[in-house]
């Protein structure tokens, strides 16, 4: 018999990073908020690298912010180093990262979750989405209970049908042993939707009283500290770090994992589900690159009350005895104490082709998905879809309309315009090289792409949003100011220069040609500025990169243009592919799958070449003019 309980207005199945975000942006948009977890004890889990950002995921964390999102507010608060990498490059890629304190990272977010209101949190296995006519009426558990709602958002991570799995040992979890979600994949099989097997994994955890750091490489944190969150300061986040450590494999190590392939389930066909490709395991590296004579080996504390050290570089699916040899065989592990093994973990996810831009199922009005659920990888990627999927799935059950970010306003645009639009035979990762228009999209402008759409989202409060404004208004008068001011040869301007190593000046310039100097910036020429005011390093830092890259931000600007115009062409949802003439076999296909809803969409689908997008574009002249 099925009891009805209390019934919500979105439901949210699962409390990782994608499902965090998805219930606090669904209850911060005053809709009722159930979410739903196997394990209460699961919530914001860090079950492998106990890390946020890093190359391009740094830039996620800061779209997250500026949208009204709460990891970058949560790895703030639980940091126990910051860095920022990339730092001897341009601004594009500059991409901070911060190692957490796992425990905190993930009572922190509790917390936060546990006092939202309109938030509910459950301990129950959803087993069953229930749908009618095409559309989402509500969520069943293992218990039998039914919740009706208007909208669901599935944010099951690496849990359905989860195994972990290390030599000859395989056990039915989900990460860190906690309990897997064995009864939706069916449900979901029924309702027609495509599954896939993905695999990842995790390396061993080593007790730190075990490792002799002196034959390793300290890696401290920055001294400047800069904030994930735009709400927060440098000196708001002054403490004390910990370090992390960086040593290598060698040729012994290598032959050790060769001499016991045979015995990993990655190359005995026991795993059955596909790896990262850019997070390998050390057995993936050791035979994909053999040429490489050692692999670097980050050794990263899990938290400032526990001696676990986390191995990062070496995850692995060795049995337990050759785990133990590997490690011991690298420099400062010799007497390495494993505290937890590692193992690989094989889990059910969607081909996200079936998704809208907006993360939204093609076939299931209401039903929505984020995360690792979507065949991607990283706690970032997660936490970036979960908070567009929650966003729109709080938005559908208000009746109102969808909010898509485009490739050329964010990274978040990127990532998910990829997964819905591209054949993803692997978990996807974001990466810098991913983004055609990086010069625009830095971590350091966020708030200033972003904050409008987090503000009519409803997620960025009017003060939050006046004070972006504000700053646009500052950047946008100092850099007029740069331009405008004109400065002579003097000796004080000559001197300035020659400590600088720039050329003498013959003629008068302004100080924004100083500025584009690549020896000069912003700073360097405070003395000569006489009437500079005092303003917030924020501020300052826009203006010099805005001014130093002004031609080449020039220049993507104009791509973006063209890029406009291709995604304001609206492709009609009931449109016949089979009906436009002249299209290749393969396009009709590939069109009539993915269902673009733009002409910029469409021709980015592999398989669809500049030619049918040229017919595409004539069918559609013709197609709106007999509407």
């Amino acid at each position: 018999m099925l009891y009805t309980y209390e019934d919500y207005d979105v439901v949210v199945v699962g409390a990782g990073h994608a499902g965090c975000e998805a219930a606090l942006a669904s209850a911060r948009l005053s809709l009722k908020t159930a979410m739903f977890t196997v394990s209460v004890d699961s919530i914001a889990l860090m079950p492998c690298n106990p890390n946020v950002g890093g190359s391009s995921k740094g830039h996620l964390v800061k779209e997250i912010d500026a949208l009204g999102g709460e990891m970058g507010k949560n790895i703030d608060k639980t940091f126990i180093q910051s860095k920022m990498l990339n730092k001897s490059k341009g601004p594009a890629v500059h991409s901070l990262r911060a190692q957490a304190d796992k425990q905190d990272y993930s009572r922190e977010m509790r917390k936060v979750i546990e006092n939202t209101p309109n938030l509910e949190v459950k301990q129950a296995e959803v087993c069953e989405i229930l749908v009618e006519d095409g559309m989402v009426t509500g969520v069943k558990t293992y218990s039998g209970a039914v919740y009706p709602c208007k909208a669901v958002v599935l944010a099951t991570g690496t849990y359905l049908r989860s195994r972990c799995i290390y030599g000859d040992v395989s056990n039915y979890t989900g990460p860190n042993g906690l309990a897997s979600a064995n009864h939706l994949t069916d449900s979901l099989k029924k309702l027609g939707i495509e599954m896939r097997r993905f695999k990842t994994g995790t390396p061993a955890r080593i007790d730190k009283r075990s490792i002799d750091f002196s034959k390793m490489e300290e890696q401290k944190g920055d001294e400047e500290i800069v904030p994930f969150s735009f709400t927060n300061t440098p000196e708001d986040l002054e403490r004390p770090q910990a370090s992390c450590w960086l040593t290598y494999t060698n040729e012994e190590t290598h032959k050790i994992i060769k001499d016991n392939l045979d015995r990993s389930p990655l190359y005995s066909g026991d795993i059955e589900g596909t790896g990262p490709r850019y997070c390998p395991s050390i057995e993936d590296k050791v035979v994909r690159f053999a040429d490489k004579d050692r692999h670097q080996v980050f050794i990263e504390p899990e938290g400032n009350y526990t001696n676990e050290m986390y191995i990062g570089g070496m995850s692995s699916s060795l049995p337990e005895d050759v785990q133990y040899k590997m490690y011991r065989s690298v420099p400062g592990l010799e007497n390495a104490k494993i505290v937890r093994n590692a193992y690989a973990i094989e889990y059910d996810c969607i081909n996200p082709n079936q998704l809208k831009a907006t993360l939204e199922f093609k076939k299931i009005s209401g039903l929505f998905s984020g995360g690792q659920f979507n065949g991607s990888s990283g706690y970032e990627e997660a936490a970036a879809q979960g908070l567009v999927a929650g966003i729109n799935a709080a938005l559908k059950a208000s009746g109102k309309e969808p909010i898509v970010l485009d490739r050329s306003e964010s990274y978040i645009g990127v990532l998910i315009d990829d997964l819905v639009t591209k054949d993803n035979k692997e978990p996807y990762r974001m990466m810098t090289s991913r983004s055609e228009y990086r010069l625009l999209l830095r971590q350091d402008n966020a708030d200033l792409r972003l904050s409008k759409v987090g503000h009519e989202a409803g997620l960025i409060s009017d003060e939050r949003y006046e004070r972006v404004l504000l700053k646009e208004k500052l950047i946008k008068e100092e850099m007029e100011r740069m331009d405008q001011t004109s400065i002579g040869a003097s000796k004080e301007v000559q001197e300035l220069l020659e400590a600088n190593g720039s050329t003498p000046l013959k003629t008068g310039t302004t100080l924004g040609e100083l500025i584009r100097r690549p020896e000069l910036c912003y700073e360097v020429i405070g003395p000569i500025d006489k009437n500079r005011k005092e303003l917030p390093r924020d501020v300052i830092e826009q203006v010099n990169i805005n001014i130093k890259y002004e031609g080449y931000i020039k220049r993507q600007l104009k791509q973006v243009e063209q890029f406009k115009k291709l995604e304001g062409k609206v492709i009609p949802e009931d449109i016949d592919y089979e009906k436009v003439h002249s299209l290749r076999l393969e396009a009709k296909q590939k069109l009539s799958l993915v269902r673009p809803h733009s002409v910029g969409q469409a021709s980015r689908i592999a398989g669809v070449s500049p030619a049918d997008i040229s017919v595409l574009l004539v069918y559609l002249s013709s197609f709106h003019g007999k509407k």
